[in-house]
């Protein structure tokens, strides 16, 4: 879904979904502001207007509805108006991916290159266990990270231990 308000605004609607009881999930980052002449750490999320809804298009019409900041995701030369879905399956390993590792590193789709993509990886213990993805390769960095992705929407490259690392063929 996307959230229109402003970035500064005091309920964005991954707050106001979530206080109505829907389960909400908006990728997260760090950020060191100054608030009346102090510096505080704060939680903003990656990508301003958008979030992910647990739910279904029934329950989810009469907020839409009443809320004017709040807008569905349409998905691209699909059918007409037809919002964006991401299977349950693909969104549960992508959030367990980021609760995994504090230093998630959150990558567009088209920002990475096929030089970047390494070899294909199994993870074998740990808190990915059994997770299968593609190796980042960025020149210069020692830390191994591995992409899990939402198909067409987002990539986060998450660091693991190279104990756990198997090559696949």
């Amino acid at each position: 879904m996307r959230d229109l308000k402003r970035p500064n605004a005091k309920l964005p609607a991954y707050k106001f979904l979530s206080d109505i009881g829907f389960e909400v999930f908006t990728p997260m980052r760090q950020l060191i502001s100054t608030r009346l002449g102090r510096r505080t750490r704060c939680e903003v999320p990656v990508i301003p207007d958008i979030l992910f809804v647990k739910s279904t298009r029934n329950s989810l019409d009469p907020i839409v509805q009443r809320t004017a900041t709040l807008q569905y995701r349409f998905a691209k030369g699909g059918s007409y108006c037809q919002p964006m879905t991401v299977r349950h399956s693909d969104m549960d390993k992508f959030i367990a991916a980021v609760a995994s590792t504090d230093t998630p590193v959150f990558y567009h789709p088209t920002e990475l290159l096929p030089n970047m993509v390494g070899k294909r990886i199994r993870i074998v213990g740990g808190a990915l266990d059994g997770y299968e993805g593609a190796l980042l390769s960025i020149r210069g960095s020692r830390k191994k990270r591995i992409i899990v992705e939402i198909p067409g929407i987002m990539a986060v490259g998450v660091e693991i231990n190279p104990d756990f690392i198997q090559l696949l063929s």
